[in-house]
């Protein structure tokens, strides 16, 4: 499976290093009472909300995988996408920009207008992916869920969807850090945040920022500049008010600017001989600035519980770069996007208390909700071509010009039945309607060609149920089987080719079988799972061949995925935790399946690896009032197509990142290295015949970089 030997070296490290430290505290921590050592080596105790409703993940007839905040802070994540080496068979194709990060679950991907994996945070959907991927601040936990959730979730969530949930204000006493990290490629940053009671068991404040800056990887041989610099600033702020022992509200408002330096495109040929070169005649910059606001609400302790979720979501970019990637002046491209989207949920169900008595020994629980969206999206994306390009003169073509206006319904329910204490049976669905508005123009300055304008309107529904199983042969131990529908819904390109303006729906079924377990009095916990997708009229991102660097969505036929995961975590030690995560995706475009009109029956989904595997080691021990601890985890890759062709492809690679902290009752330090053994790869590319001599232009990956951080807490 592992291909490479910087591979071998991983695994020997972690390997190695794992007896090393479980020596090192059997030899020198003290011992502690029985009773004692049953609750440090048990593993912490999970609640995740993958079915809206806050839950034990191994009681869930799902595939889930829970990155809590010891996780987060103890692996250094700062984005979400750091975090997916917890989960089997997934991917982040990611481009320097960060509007573009798009997760790849099981084979089923994402175009950014019509996400496949839909990004919530603090129950929001994030609609558009532009604006899914921000700086972690205050967050509780991360939770990858896979396999279709459209009974619930509804809409573009066919592959699964991210959880994104903010940690709850501290409502008894203030609690804050202050941090200043720094590295190499001239990075540094800020950190900092607080949180406390305004009104003791009331009303709670907190409050947290991050200015995070660095140098670029890439240097562009012309001018012996950096061109994928980055400097952003986010920010956060929650109020909690806790009127009574029934209900709560939470007002959260994040936001993020950024101020970025240029792609880091360039010809793969080029890179994989000279890495993080590039030559070209134009430097550009990406720009994003996101602002959010969510207001919470729910009430329990009767009967019925409620909750509502409101989302104001409104992001806007701007990115200007030059186009040919070439040291001679062809083409820049000044593109800007912006989108409002408002999202409102209203969800009841049963208290787990009050659950309906169907007989004797027969329970029922249950959940429905409304939800409705409105998103507005304009982009203006201008390619400039230089003199005897297209034409004597200089030439302006704006393409596109487009506005897309949405409007969507949900309605949503499940109920499960637990039979006895050992068996529960599901069933829910889901209805979605959606109507979508777009208008699209193209036209030249000076007038070369006739203008093009499409004006028109659609909608679409859809009902998506799914069903499933789970019975405990053991009180930790269960088997579960799910069959479930996926739906993404139709809608309108910005800019295709004449003829391609819109596309329509993509369906899924998915059938899973797993095992969840616990073992050794909770020390151990194993899951396991088969799955296999069956698609129909899939939704691809395909290159315009009339327009550098521009995609549409087409549907490109048929396609089938199948495959295994398998995770484990392990408290082998008091302090000393162990996890790996093991998944293998075999994704084939179906019989008939044409894109851009060339067959690809048979050929890899892109971006797909045939395997992800993980593993890691951390330990950590208390020297009085001081903590220190000790992290290695490493990830491996199997081999990708770029295309749907098949005509390029990244081989195996892996990746390594250690970190040592120290903390203390006031103060803490940190010491991070990622990809340390300085792994050179291309995780992302695409066709670029006109300007690409190798036929493919891509971005490379991040090198290794080190960095520590000194702070204070309180």
């Amino acid at each position: 499976m592992f291909r490479s030997p910087r591979a071998f070296s991983a695994l020997a490290l972690l390997l190695v290093l794992s007896p090393a430290v479980a020596a090192a505290q059997t030899a020198g921590a003290p011992q502690a009472s029985s009773s004692q050592d049953a609750v440090r080596f048990r593993l912490p105790t999970l609640t995740v909300t993958a079915q809206k409703e806050a839950e034990d993940p191994q009681k869930l007839p799902v595939s889930v995988t829970a990155v809590p905040k010891d996780t987060i802070d103890n692996a250094a994540i700062h984005v979400v996408s750091d975090a997916a080496i917890f989960a089997p068979n997934t991917y982040f194709t990611e481009f320097s920009a960060r509007k573009l990060s798009n997760p790849q679950f099981r084979g089923i991907g994402s175009s950014p207008a019509s996400p496949g994996i839909t990004t919530y945070i603090d129950g929001v959907p994030q609609l558009n992916v532009s604006s899914s991927s921000l700086e972690l601040l205050d967050v509780n936990q991360i939770e990858f869920v896979r396999g279709p959730q459209g009974a619930l979730f509804g809409r573009n969530t066919l592959g699964g969807l991210v959880n994104v949930t903010s940690a709850r204000p501290s409502t008894s006493a203030w609690t804050g850090s202050f941090s200043v990290p720094f590295g190499n490629y001239g990075s540094w940053a800020v950190r900092g945040g607080a949180s406390g009671p305004l009104v003791r068991d009331k009303v709670s404040l907190g409050v947290s920022f991050a200015e995070v800056d660095r140098d670029g990887f890439t240097v562009n041989d012309i001018t012996g500049n950096d061109i994928d610099s980055r400097s952003a600033f986010s920010g956060k702020a929650q109020l909690m008010w806790v009127p009574n022992k029934a209900w709560e509200g939470r007002v959260i408002v994040s936001g993020e600017r950024a101020r970025d330096g240029d792609y880091s495109l360039n010809d793969v040929g080029a890179l994989r001989a000279n890495p993080f070169h590039a030559a070209r005649d134009f430097e550009g910059r990406t720009d994003r600035d996101v602002l959010g606001t969510t207001i919470l609400a729910s009430r329990t302790g009767g009967p019925v519980t409620f909750s509502s979720t409101t989302g104001f979501v409104n992001w806007k970019t701007q990115d200007l770069t030059d186009l040919d990637y070439t040291p001679l002046p062809i083409i820049r491209r000044d593109n800007s996007e912006e989108d409002f989207q408002f999202t409102q949920e209203v969800r009841f169900a049963s208290a787990d208390s009050t659950a309906i008595q169907l007989s004797g020994n027969t329970r029922l629980r249950w959940q429905s909700g409304v939800f409705l969206f409105t998103q507005s999206y304009e982009q203006d994306a201008i390619n400039s071509f230089s003199p005897f390009v297209v034409a004597p003169l200089a030439v302006s073509q704006h393409s596109p010009r487009a506005a897309l206006d949405d409007f969507g319904l949900g309605l949503f329910g499940q109920g499960t039945v637990t039979v006895g204490t050992d068996l529960d049976l599901s069933a829910g669905a889901r209805f979605d309607y959606e109507s979508k508005k777009a208008l699209l123009e193209t036209f030249f300055d000076p007038l070369l060609a006739p203008p093009t304008q499409v004006d028109t309107d659609a909608s679409f529904s859809n009902v998506s149920p799914q069903f499933s199983a789970q019975y405990r042969f053991q009180p930790d131990k269960a088997f579960y089987a799910t069959v479930g529908r996926g739906y993404k819904a139709g809608g309108f390109n910005p800019a295709s080719p004449a003829g391609a303006e819109s596309y329509g729906e993509e369906h899924t079924w998915n059938v899973e079988g797993g095992v969840k377990t616990l073992w050794a009095g909770g020390r151990v916990s194993t899951t396991a799972a088969v799955f296999y997708i069956d698609w129909a009229d899939l939704q691809l991102n395909v290159p315009n061949p009339a327009v550098p660097t521009q995609f549409y969505i087409a549907n490109v036929g048929n396609a089938a995925s199948k495959g295994v995961e398998f995770e484990l975590a392990a408290r082998a030690a008091p302090g000393l935790d162990l996890f790996s995560a093991v998944g293998y995706t075999h994704a084939r475009f179906g019989e008939g399946s044409l894109s851009s009109g060339v067959n690809v029956e048979g050929n890899k989904i892109p971006n797909t690896p045939d395997y992800t595997t993980s593993l890691g080691v951390q330990y950590s021990r208390v020297f009085g009032q001081a903590t220190v601890s000790g992290r290695a985890d490493a990830v491996f890759y199997g081999s990708l197509q770029y295309n749907d062709q098949n005509s390029m492809s990244q081989d195996a690679y892996s990746l390594v990142n250690l970190r040592l902290g120290v903390t203390g009752r006031f103060l803490l330090g940190e010491l991070v290295i990622r990809n340390a053994l300085d792994t050179h790869y291309i995780p992302v590319a695409f066709p670029y015949p006109n300007f690409a001599p190798s036929g493919f232009v891509g971005e490379m990956g991040a090198p290794r970089t080190i960095s520590v951080r000194t702070g204070v807490k309180f």
